[in-house]
């Protein structure tokens, strides 16, 4: 996979379960597409995506 296609791109992986956590937090890691432990999606840099992580923060991980 060349680097150009991955440009604006980033890896967002679920490495806490949101089981427990408030209901819109668990809206929100719907909304980034994980719905197990340890998935891994890679997902269109953009302020909307950098929020919901951000929301989010310490249920999951951005990869590179």
């Amino acid at each position: 996979m060349s680097s150009e296609s991955t440009s604006g791109m980033i890896r967002v992986r679920l490495f806490k379960s949101p089981n427990s956590t408030p209901a819109n937090h668990r809206l929100c890691v719907k909304a980034l597409g994980l719905k197990r432990m340890n998935q891994v999606r890679e997902l269109k840099d953009s302020p909307s995506v950098r929020g919901l992580i951000a929301k989010v923060n310490y249920l999951v991980r951005v990869e590179g």
